[in-house]
């Protein structure tokens, strides 16, 4: 087995613990420290005169190829920044090991996570063709074959110019020619310096202070989309007709269980909505047992504009409960989202989303919302409006990020074609990628929508094995869809 050179920026005393390890360790023979400035201090031979300084920045293009051309070893170990990371016994000589035996371009492993001083396991996640998230989770360490790396470039071109994105085209690149190996063990603890709940990380990709790196980042995913055979260009298909026949032109669907807290007033909100058509307001109760049955029953005889039902099945989840009212034949031609959390920013949201679907023709459209606390006072991020969103590439883009915002109004006919998977996370952004490979989806960019966080949501603060579940779902159905637009075939972008 050969030896590793190690490549880690320089984070000031946080570094050194690593540092002390990586230069004891018989796996590394050379260290090399990414200096921003501040590591002029370190003195080589304290390290057993393995240390080289370089200038520079792990995650720019011209950044990441310095390295591995100055690399005096065939494997890379990158230590990425996020956390503060102590060597498990004989992990590094374990992450060369499964490098070398699989001919890998690309190896990351299981961690452990010390916080409030507990330790847990942290386990990740395997990559496949849809992990395309420039924030996919692969740890702190992660080994990589210079060969392979060098190839990469050289058959899909250098990322010199590339300011963040070094790094995500890299392993992008990496994929096409070697494998992208996870090892299911705890190779190392990490001290996480990002202790932020998942709701709030979950934003992160919308930061509108951020759109520089979210530019770069689309401008990487969607070369690799084309490498790939799976970019479609900002060409679609015409609408089908509409049958006709429908009792309302617009539907609210609510799905909703055990939201008696909250539900009275999303069905106000959608009730009070102002509008030159008729429209009714279905709400699927998915056998609550806490009460919002019966607020649903009491609303539903107030007013009739309230279809209060209550699924035959017991075992359908969020996107199962949304079918039941879209095959209903109380279903209008349009169905409206809104979540038994939230609230229509005003009396006109209905229309607007409506009346947006004859400015394309579109087959959904979505709109913008703003975070609001359980009392409605904004919150951080304040508007959502995924302004990253373009005619020309949105539906290319759509499969870097991991959610396209709301509400989402559907155009029936379209919607019936195909359902929502019956999942209860990722299927209104399955429904929005099926819909997208085909038609072209509209957008409102004000808020029209106010989104609650509080306590009672299901997505607030996701335990690890659930966030983890959730994103393997979210990268297979990235996967189904990149295969899908694969076998499109040239006239489309596809392979040649």
């Amino acid at each position: 087995m050969s030896a590793l050179t190690a490549v880690l920026p320089f984070e000031g005393e946080a570094t050194l613990p690593l540092l002390a390890s990586l230069a004891a360790s018989p796996a590394v023979s050379a260290i090399q420290v990414l200096d921003r400035g501040g590591a002029a201090r370190l003195d080589a031979s304290a390290y057993r005169d393995k240390l080289r300084l370089i200038p520079g920045e792990l995650l720019t293009g011209a950044g990441i190829r310095r390295v591995f051309s100055e690399a005096p070893t065939a494997h890379v170990l990158l230590a990425l920044p996020g956390g503060v990371v102590r060597l498990g016994q004989r992990g590094l000589e374990r992450l060369l090991s499964v490098a070398e035996d699989a001919a890998a371009g690309w190896v990351y492993a299981d961690f452990r996570d010390e916080a409030d001083g507990k330790v847990t396991e942290h386990p990740l996640i395997d990559a496949q063709i849809g992990s395309l998230r420039d924030t996919f989770d692969f740890g702190s360490l992660v080994v990589a074959s210079r060969s392979a790396a060098e190839a990469a470039w050289a058959a899909h071109g250098a990322p010199d110019e590339l300011r963040w994105g070094g790094l995500y085209d890299l392993r992008l690149k990496l994929s096409l020619a070697a494998p992208v190996v996870h090892i299911p063990e705890p190779l190392y603890d990490r001290v996480p310096l990002d202790r932020r709940a998942t709701g709030e990380r979950g934003f992160d990709y919308v930061d509108p202070g951020r759109r520089d790196y979210q530019r770069e980042m689309e401008d990487v995913a969607t070369a690799h989309l084309k490498r790939i055979g799976a970019f479609l260009p900002a060409e679609f298909e015409p609408l089908p007709a509409s049958p006709g026949g429908f009792p309302v032109r617009a539907s609210v669907v609510i799905p909703v269980r055990n939201r008696a807290r909250t539900v009275e007033d999303a069905v106000r909100s959608a009730l009070g909505q102002r509008s030159g058509f008729d429209f009714n307001v279905i709400v699927v109760d998915n056998h609550s047992t806490d009460g919002t049955t019966q607020v649903l029953a009491d609303l539903a005889r107030q007013d009739r504009r309230v279809v209060h039902l209550v699924p035959a099945r017991t075992d359908l989840g969020i996107g199962g409960c949304w079918n039941e009212a879209v095959y209903s034949s109380h279903c209008g031609e349009y169905a409206v989202q809104l979540d038994s959390d939230d609230l229509y920013a005003d009396e006109s949201t209905l229309e607007r989303m409506v009346a947006c679907f004859a400015e394309g023709p579109y087959a959904l459209v979505i709109g913008s919302y703003t975070l609001v606390d359980f009392d409605l006072r904004p919150i951080a991020p304040g508007l959502v409006d995924h302004r990253e969103w373009t005619r020309a590439n949105g539906r290319n883009n759509a499969l870097r990020v991991n959610g396209l915002g709301a509400p989402r109004a559907f155009f029936v006919p379209v919607l019936r074609e195909h359902g929502l998977p019956d999942v209860s996370y990722g299927e209104d952004y399955a429904a929005a990628l099926r819909i997208s490979r085909r038609y072209e989806i509209g957008r409102l960019y004000d808020s029209v929508y106010l989104a609650r966080r509080w306590e009672g949501n299901s997505d607030a603060a996701l335990p690890l094995a659930t966030a983890n579940r959730y994103d393997a779902y979210k990268d297979r159905i990235r996967t189904v869809e990149v295969l899908a637009r694969q076998r499109l075939g040239p006239d489309a972008g596809g392979p040649e």
